[in-house]
């Protein structure tokens, strides 16, 4: 309301300076001889009207006494005129007619209240009573002084009655442009809450298809357990039973094959036996029990060496690597960290694909950082690689969810996965795990 009083405040305030240097053609044409006189008044008021106007936008003490300074400019003009009625013809003068059209415009455009409506046309006929009787005339001419007394006193009422009814509609119209304002911040608020809401049951959403999967992997490992374990066992035990016949000691390309057959026969066993430990976890215990990182990453890197073929694995890590927490999930975070280094080395075509673990003791906790000289991520995807659904692939090559999930994985063992590169150069994915207590 403040603002709307003083924007119209303003704009009121130039159309009356530029009505009252209008009516000088009025009183060249009235009243030649006193033209001097007149035009003197106007260029008073015009100068001093303005004068408001610019305390009303230039000066904060204007800006705070808005209703008041907008009283004094509209009083201006009928002192003016008042003036000039006392001036010139008194009673008779025709003047009185500017007296209310200031009332009217007060009433019908301006942004004053009931009271100050009131007071304002109260001002106006007292002003106006004063020219007359103060005149040499007098007031002589009683019946025409009576009527325009009584015309400007009815002007005046409507005046009054008008900024009433606009002062309330205003009042109604802010109060609902209020009330829809809160209902939008509502909504908007709202709309926030869903979006967050919506956002989270995509994440969980997301960990529950990749935890379906694992699901999977670890129904096709028990499988694998019981179908592939009890052939692999026999089959070593008839190679080892081989290797012993003399015939295998006397003819080297014989024992040569079978040797080969048992180191092949036990890749397959430790294959098995890291699904194995990568599928089973018992609810309770596993989550939360001493194992050895170094063995995790092994497994890890046999469960991907497929995609790691020719890849060079350079390790420095401690010669402790006892962590507490979740084996299979940890060897699930290593796999997916060597898988999307081996797709960045495979985009990147380097003649030396290489991956280093460095890993050291920090305050309890041991640190791993996975570096690889791939292709590296893009400025503006760093900070987005760990956000669910987010990938770069091609549809149909992944859901963007093995990062998001790993990440979860590391935050639920306290620790933090994180990722720093350097595009077209390389990248590292730290995380840290809690050792045990001595």
């Amino acid at each position: 309301m403040s603002e709307f009083r003083l924007a119209y405040s303003k704009a009121g305030a130039i159309v009356s300076a530029v009505l009252v240097m209008f009516g000088l053609g009025l009183d060249y044409s009235l009243y030649p001889a006193l033209f001097a006189e007149f035009a003197t008044a106007r260029v008073v008021t015009t100068t001093l009207t303005l004068l408001v106007f610019w305390m009303l936008r230039d000066l904060p003490l204007g800006q705070k006494y808005v209703q008041p300074l907008t009283l004094l400019w509209l009083a201006l003009p009928q002192i003016m005129i008042s003036w000039m009625i006392w001036r010139a013809d008194g009673v008779d003068s025709i003047y009185f007619v500017g007296l209310h059209l200031a009332l009217y415009a007060t009433g019908i455009i301006l942004p004053i209240g009931f009271l100050e409506g009131v007071g304002f046309g109260l001002l106006t006929y007292l002003l106006y009573f004063l020219a007359c009787y103060l005149h040499p005339q007098g007031l002589e001419n009683i019946s025409r002084f009576t009527g325009v007394s009584m015309f400007i006193l009815f002007s005046a009422s409507v005046s009054a009655f008008c900024t009433y009814f606009n002062e309330r509609g205003r009042l109604n119209v802010f109060s609902l442009q209020y009330q829809v304002a809160e209902k939008n911040a509502a909504l908007e608020k709202t709309n926030k809450v869903l979006a967050e809401t919506n956002a989270a049951l995509a994440e969980v959403k997301g960990q529950l298809i990749q935890r379906e999967k694992m699901a999977a992997l670890g129904t096709l490992s028990a499988g694998l357990l019981h179908e592939v374990n009890n052939p692999v066992n026999y089959s070593l035990m008839a190679i080892n039973m081989a290797l012993m016949e003399p015939a295998a000691a006397q003819n080297a390309n014989l024992k040569e094959s079978l040797t080969d057959a048992r180191e092949g026969m036990q890749r397959i066993q430790s294959i098995v036996s890291d699904l194995k430990t990568f599928a089973y976890q018992k609810p309770g215990v596993d989550g939360q029990r001493v194992f050895l990182l170094e063995k995790a990453i092994q497994s890890a890197l046999r469960l991907t060496s497929f995609e790691l073929k020719g890849v060079k694995v350079d390790m420095a890590l401690p010669q402790d690597t006892h962590v507490l927490g979740d084996e299979p999930a940890i060897i699930g975070v290593l796999i997916n960290l060597f898988s999307n280094a081996a797709l960045a080395l495979n985009s990147a075509a380097r003649e030396q694909p290489q991956i280093s673990l460095r890993g050291e003791h920090r305050d309890g906790r041991l640190w791993l950082a996975v570096r690889d000289n791939g292709t590296g991520i893009a400025p503006e995807n760093v900070g987005r690689v760990l956000e669910p659904f987010f990938t770069t692939r091609d549809v149909g090559a992944g859901l963007g969810l093995g990062l998001s999930v790993s990440y979860g994985i590391i935050q639920r063992h306290g620790g933090l996965l994180a990722v720093t590169s350097e595009f077209g150069a390389w990248t590292e994915f730290s995380l840290d795990l809690a050792e045990p207590q001595s």
